[in-house]
């Protein structure tokens, strides 16, 4: 962990959707400081589902040393953004760093993101940023720190990051691109930069996102606030970067990334808009595949490869599997062998066979036969499948999360 420099004393923080989650961890890292944080969150009554409110978050930045000021706001109402920008002028003096962090997500392909959807994310996302930043940039041209943080990936134009969720990838990257503009825009009075974490971080948002179970993959929040803390310890001359989380505190000498860790030792997910990841599991899986030819004859090609792996899953059921994951799932395969076939995990026994199930699917699955084979026999894991584009998943993630952690089961077996 990134030890406290008491730079940032007395300094006043503005951050977009600080009830919670990785804006929240940013505050209380400047709070230790005796930042003064303005909570600018939509939250001011308990959710159901998500626990914080701007209120709660106030007492714990107090508790943690800083000053608090929470507004209720939302980054789609340009009068509520205005309102909180003068009350945290009014009450602090000025205003010396903005994070926008506030944003929408929904993992949906073109057809299947309502309007209503698609406009959220704008609105949100880019349009919510811009009019903040906006609202901000007259008073951060007073400040000697002057910095504007957004929470958005580097502009990575590669279209296996478009094909999947098209509005929510042209929502994330209008963030990044008022990085972009706005560095060069306000080049020597405000540093301007993008923060994007290496691997999936985890938050009450992924929780509901990617069901139980998903947060051993994922790092704590810590890795962010950490990193943006590296960020706002530098000059106005470090503007236009976009940073990965990782990276920027490998150059402040942190070695250990364990400690950031939410299980330390278990292999964590790759966050979105990195090429990286995906590229080494596949290069990795093709030397694999490589020595295994290297070392027998040429293998033949495979006649019955996904019916032979669909016998020993029909051999592994049990009711103890059924009843821990009461779900239909359904395979759309392509390719030699493919076509439809489904797993009943909701049946008493269980059942496999060729073609639709008697019950709709819960969770559709498309994807290649080799793909199908490797990942039933744990040589592709489906979360690399899915975020590299090889797999689309329709329906219940969290239920698509239990088949992952079935199909670790029967990796023996196959």
């Amino acid at each position: 962990m990134l030890p406290n420099t008491g730079k940032l004393a007395g300094c006043t923080v503005f951050i977009t959707g600080a009830s919670r989650g990785i804006g929240k961890a940013i505050a209380l890292k400047a709070a230790k400081d005796g930042a003064n944080i303005v909570i600018a969150a939509k939250t001011a009554q308990a959710h159901p589902k998500l626990a914080g409110t701007i209120y709660s978050a106030a007492e714990e930045i107090k508790a943690a040393g800083g000053k608090a000021l929470p507004c209720v706001v939302d980054v789609r109402d340009e009068q509520q953004i205005s309102s909180a920008v003068e009350k945290a002028v009014e009450k602090f003096g000025g205003i010396d760093i903005l994070v926008n962090n506030a944003s929408a997500i929904s993992l949906t392909n073109t057809l299947e993101t309502p309007t209503k959807k698609v406009d959220l994310m704008m609105n949100i996302n880019t349009r919510g940023t811009y009019l903040t930043s906006k609202a901000c940039i007259p008073y951060l041209k007073k400040s000697k720190i002057a910095h504007i943080l957004n929470l958005s990936p580097p502009l990575n134009l590669n279209p296996l990051w478009f094909k999947q969720h098209c509005a929510y990838t042209i929502a994330k990257y209008g963030m990044s691109m008022c990085v972009l503009g706005m560095a060069e825009e306000f080049k020597g009075e405000i540093a301007v930069n993008a923060l994007w974490p290496k691997t999936a971080i985890y938050t009450a948002a992924m929780d509901m996102l990617g069901g139980s179970g998903i947060e051993s993959q994922c790092r704590k929040v810590d890795i962010i606030a950490d990193a943006a803390y590296c960020i706002f310890k530098k000059p106005k001359s470090f503007t236009g970067n976009f940073i990965i989380d990782e990276n920027i505190l490998k150059e402040e000498g942190i070695k250990n990334f364990d400690v950031y860790a939410i299980t330390p030792g278990h292999p964590l997910l790759p966050d979105f808009f990195l090429d990286e990841q995906p590229v080494i599991v596949t290069k990795e899986s093709a030397t694999h595949e490589l020595k295994e030819e290297e070392a027998q004859p040429p293998p033949k090609p495979r006649s019955g490869a996904v019916e032979g792996t669909f016998r020993i899953v029909k051999d592994s059921l049990s009711d103890d599997i059924v009843k821990a994951t009461q779900a239909v799932y359904q395979f759309e395969l392509s390719g030699e062998d493919g076509g439809t076939w489904f797993l009943d995990l909701k049946s008493k026994g269980g059942n496999v066979g060729y073609g639709e199930p008697s019950d709709r699917a819960d969770v559709v699955m498309s994807m290649s036969t080799d793909d199908f084979v490797k990942m039933f026999s744990g040589k592709l894991k489906p979360t690399i499948a899915f975020m590299s584009g090889r797999l689309k998943i329709k329906g219940n993630m969290a239920l698509a999360i239990k088949l992952e952690k079935l199909m670790n089961q029967m990796n023996a077996r196959l």
